[in-house]
């Protein structure tokens, strides 16, 4: 007998049910957690005998079909369907209407199948998470015409399922059969390939520390494809931190499925999401029909769509956008819906991490079996942080307050009066005083519930206002809107893992102006379930040590393993030198500037060719070029300037020629810190005039703070290890091959403390510091 295909109401539904226009215009939606509240007051408000989501499942033919229903009132013997609103509910667009009828029906048939009733009422409840009322829509079905609803629903995804149950027999057989591509591993690769098969065989968490150069790509994808049958695996995610990450996937995946001289290719459908203002064809229209022409009819030829994709295979930015205009749809949009059914979904960090994540979202909705790879992890601790971070200038509801249209001007002006009291109030002085030097950070204990209010009302009254209006809002009214509400969303999770702040400033006329910020300290909350929804996870970095910050700081399961893979590298390939008679202490930066002038030239007239220096900022950066170019002008040098565009990052890139010489200088811990490659002669040596350290401000003093009472190690989860992966990074520019050789050089006193060298690389060598 065929093995049955597996879908979710849900999915079922929005397949089969979904029809007109992509239409935007009813949201935002609540928040996950606003939902959660909203469906829990609607069952508080049930009688005792109301039952709660309701497990329920069916089958047809080859189909089985599964989901929990949200509530069910046997003494009415009415089965709800709640949906949670904010706004105008007249203002639904039908074909939202239509699909929740949709799943009110197919979760109708199948608890009438289960508990052999001949009729039943169902009810959609849309609970106003803003004025806590039910708007509640209710009709009396025959059991017979709901189960000819849901075998119609059935019988339309079926030919769908069974295209996808043969795809996954044929990709299964083909992952099973799938060999490395290459002759040999390289050096370490095989450890890590090995660890990574045994991590997705015993379901367990893989922590992996690997040095550049031995291809961490390929060694994590390969295990992980090869153990997908067996471990019966839906998906993998490969998510990456920046670009180059998701290319280098990319290419991986490429070779790994292009045709063998003894055998076909390995069908895989792999889908590479884009942010949505890189895949927009048209910026400057609103997300429905009646003003994006790839809006305007997008579900009714999304199914061409679909089909043309899946046949496709590999859908790059570029593949995707092709399939997508050729058939008149978003090319954003499409690539949301393939995420359903792609084999390898290539992202950013955050489709899996953060609030809004969609490929976690699917995956607890679709209970899918997937891994998760996550390229250069070490960035995860900050940019989870950032994903759980909100804030909000003062400045800017000034702004928008004085431009908003007049059906907004109450609610701002509600805000901005709650806002003047809270600066009032921090300060603890007269409203007009100016905040001195001193008393212009404030560590609130909570989030302002007075304020945090208003702001809830003002993100109801943009809602509604949204509802009426189809050419939206103009750009610094929608910026303070999503910002608003992500503040409003941020609030509802405050708790020890998280600062609340209130940085004041002298604003015009004496005022006082303030921006209130919620900080996200500690991550590991926000992703421990994450982690915990995936079968394997496999974390990995050339710069993931000490194990026990990122233990603590990404929330990983308890059982996960952590190694190390040996360097392909050796201590020959490298001359590590460390100054220990110069400080580049913000104090001491004055007198640092001859000194690291004359390492530098010294360095170059010893042995020419192409070296990257980095500085702790733009300033210094400007001062230790100036001061070197002035001394040795001719000396070639170019620099990292402030907010370079992709452009002028490559152009940076480019000087880097062979057998060129010459001198670039860039920030620690910027652009050119990590994930560029000038292997050979391109690049033969690095100066890192910094210890990498985060800046001393009140923040990061917070920071440290409060990692020290939840750690016992402020200092070094707050600065010195964060600083040193990014030295350990930079320097890692310099050997990228077997072949390669070159020089780092350490500038800093303190890069000689006993400490400070037991986290550098152990196969890095040490010669005696220049002087």
């Amino acid at each position: 007998m065929a093995e049955s295909y597996s879908v979710a109401v849900r999915t079922l539904c929005e397949f089969t049910a979904k029809a007109g226009d992509l239409d935007l215009r009813f949201t935002p939606s609540p928040s996950a957690l606003e939902g959660m509240a909203g469906h829990a007051v609607v069952a508080s408000r049930r009688g005792p005998d109301y039952e709660r989501e309701i497990a329920l499942s069916g089958e047809v033919g080859q189909l089985r079909v599964r989901g929990r229903a949200d509530g069910y009132d046997p003494e009415r013997n009415q089965l709800e369907e709640v949906k949670t609103f904010r706004g105008d509910l007249e203002r639904m667009p039908a074909n939202h209407r239509a699909l929740h009828w949709a799943q009110a029906k197919v979760y109708g048939a199948l608890l009438c199948r289960e508990r052999n009733l001949s009729e039943i009422r169902l009810a959609l409840v849309y609970f106003d998470i803003v004025t806590q009322r039910e708007h509640i829509l209710s009709e009396v079905h025959e059991a017979d015409s709901l189960e000819v609803f849901f075998l119609d629903q059935c019988q339309r995804f079926l030919a769908w399922a069974g295209q996808e149950r043969n795809h996954r027999q044929v990709r299964d057989q083909a992952l099973g059969e799938l060999r490395f591509p290459y002759p040999t591993f390289r050096c370490g690769q095989r450890v890590l390939a090995e660890t990574v098969y045994k991590a997705a065989s015993t379901g367990r968490c893989l922590m992996a520390q690997a040095p550049t150069g031995i291809g961490k790509t390929l060694g994590t994808l390969f295990p992980l494809l090869k153990a997908m049958p067996g471990q019966g695996l839906d998906r993998v995610f490969f998510l990456a931190a920046k670009t180059p990450g998701r290319q280098l996937a990319l290419q991986g995946l490429s070779t790994l499925t292009a045709p063998q001289p003894d055998r076909t290719g390995v069908p895989l459908r792999v889908l590479e999401l884009t942010a949505r203002d890189k895949a927009c064809e048209h910026p400057d229209k609103a997300c429905h029909g009646d003003s994006c022409p790839l809006a305007s009819g997008f579900y009714d030829r999304l199914p061409e769509a679909r089909q043309a994709a899946v046949e496709c295979g590999a859908l790059d930015r570029t593949a995707l956008r092709d399939v997508a205009l050729a058939h008149g749809i978003c090319p954003y949009y499409l690539g949301q819906e393939m995420a359903r059914w792609s084999d390898v979904v290539i992202g950013d960090y955050h489709y899996y991490f953060d609030v809004h994540a969609m490929l976690y979202a699917l995956t607890v909705t679709n209970q899918w079996r997937v891994g998760v790879l996550v390229d250069e992890a070490h960035n995860l601790v900050d940019r989870a942080r950032g994903m759980y971070t909100a804030q909000l200038d003062q400045a800017a509801v000034k702004a928008v307050s004085r431009e908003a249209p007049s059906a907004l001007s109450k609610a701002l002006t509600r805000v901005d009066r709650q806002w003047r009291v809270l600066n009032g109030e921090q300060a603890g002085q007269d409203a007009d005083a100016t905040p001195s030097r001193d008393n212009g950070y404030r560590v609130l204990e909570e989030p302002p519930t007075k304020l945090l209010t208003a702001l809830q009302q003002a993100v109801a009254a943009i809602t509604d206002y949204l509802a009426e209006q189809p050419d939206g809002l103009d750009g610094a009214l929608q910026t303070f809107y999503f910002e608003a509400m992500q503040l409003c969303r941020i609030a509802e999770t405050f708790g020890s893992h998280s600062l609340c702040d209130l940085s004041l400033r002298s604003g015009r006329r004496g005022s006082r102006l303030s921006t209130l910020c919620l900080r996200n300290v500690v991550p590991a909350g926000f992703l421990a379930p994450r982690f915990e929804a995936s079968h394997t996870s496999v974390l990995f970095s050339a710069t993931f040590s000490p194990e026990l910050y990122y233990r603590d700081l990404l929330g990983l399961p308890a059982q996960s393993v952590w190694m190390e893979t040996p360097s392909p590298f050796s201590s020959e390939q490298v001359t590590l030198k460390i100054v220990d008679h110069v400080s580049t202490r913000y104090a001491d930066r004055a007198t640092s500037l001859e000194p690291i002038a004359e390492l530098i030239a010294r360095q170059y007239t010893a042995l020419p060719g192409n070296y990257l220096v980095f500085l702790s900022s733009f300033e210094y950066l400007d001062q230790v070029a100036e001061r070197f170019q002035a001394r040795y002008p001719e000396i070639l040098c170019w620099q990292q300037a402030r907010r370079m565009d992709e452009a002028a990052r490559q152009g940076f890139l480019e000087r880097f020629t062979a057998q060129g010489q010459g001198i670039g200088f860039a920030v620690l811990g910027g652009a050119f810190g990590e994930g560029i490659d000038l292997p050979g002669d391109r690049l033969i040596g690095a100066f890192i005039a910094t210890l990498g350290l985060p800046q001393l401000n009140p923040v990061n003093e917070k920071f440290r703070q409060r990692l020290a009472a939840q750690f016992g190690a402020g200092y070094e989860y707050a600065y010195l290890y964060p600083g040193l992966q990014k030295v350990i990074q930079a320097a890692g520019r310099v050997i990228r091959t077997e072949q390669d050789r070159g020089v780092i050089m350490l500038i800093d006193d303190r890069f000689a403390q006993p400490r400070i060298r037991r986290l550098l690389p152990g196969w890095w060598s040490a010669a005696p510091s220049p002087r």
